[in-house]
């Protein structure tokens, strides 16, 4: 067993952080693309590899950067579904920011022939 690197430790350590929204009073929308996400198939114990896209119109938060990075790198080692770990990231992120709106999208690079896209909005909870 290897010695843990400064990144893996501080992927290990990480928690998500938010910072003040610096401009509550306006709808501003928020986009962060993170094309090096992966995780492992809970099956075949494969890797999975997509690009998270998290859109989200902050109220009185938004996301501090580093940490979301680190965040995302802490999946990949977790054998999840592309379903499961979109929605935890929508989950989580909900539960963070409180925003006013939160779009967040796995699009999964083809595997076995198959793509895969999943899509979490805050806009499918609006008649609930």
């Amino acid at each position: 067993m290897h010695e843990k690197r400064y990144g893996e430790q501080a992927v290990e350590s990480s928690e998500l952080e938010v910072w003040d929204n610096p401009s509550p009073e306006k709808d501003y929308t928020i986009t962060i693309d993170f094309p090096e996400f992966t995780c492992l198939c809970p099956r075949s114990g494969y890797p999975d590899f997509a690009v998270i896209t998290i859109s989200y119109i902050p109220d009185q938060y938004i996301v501090e950067l580093k940490s979301l990075k680190l965040y995302l790198n802490d999946f990949r080692e977790q054998h999840l579904t592309h379903e499961e770990a979109t929605n935890r990231i929508f989950d989580d992120l909900v539960a963070l920011l409180d925003p006013r709106r939160l779009e967040v999208v796995g699009d999964f690079n083809v595997r076995g022939g198959m793509h895969t896209t999943v899509v979490c909005s805050t806009d499918d909870y609006s008649d609930q």
